[in-house]
């Protein structure tokens, strides 16, 4: 199934802090269910594990794309999700508040 252009399609990591819990997951529509997440409504997991920092994505066109790459990742030992994350996220920030279009606070000014 292809996406529509109003939702962005990936496979997603969440943290519940920097190296904490981890999270895995592939979505239709990632800023809903990252939402969903944030709200303790998409996971006992997550919500258990208050597991709501988007902390790396990986965009795609095809539903059936993001999927696999989720369960190829699923297979992989916990330090190379880490690497993945720190390669493109090495502060462990979380991106949700970028993939809405709010706007960081900034550091103060020394």
């Amino acid at each position: 199934m292809r996406v529509d252009e109003d939702r962005l399609t990936a496979t997603y990591m969440l943290a519940s802090r920097k190296h904490g819990t981890l999270y895995l997951g592939s979505a239709l529509d990632l800023i809903a269910r990252v939402s969903d997440h944030r709200a303790g409504a998409a996971s006992k997991f997550t919500a258990k594990y208050a597991v709501t920092k988007l902390v790396w994505f990986q965009p795609f066109m095809l539903v059936s794309e993001a999927r696999d790459r989720e369960y190829e990742m699923k297979k992989w030992r916990r330090e190379w999700k880490i690497n993945l994350i720190e390669r493109d996220n090495p502060n462990w920030n979380d991106l949700f508040p970028i993939l809405i279009g709010a706007e960081l606070p900034r550091p103060p000014k020394i």
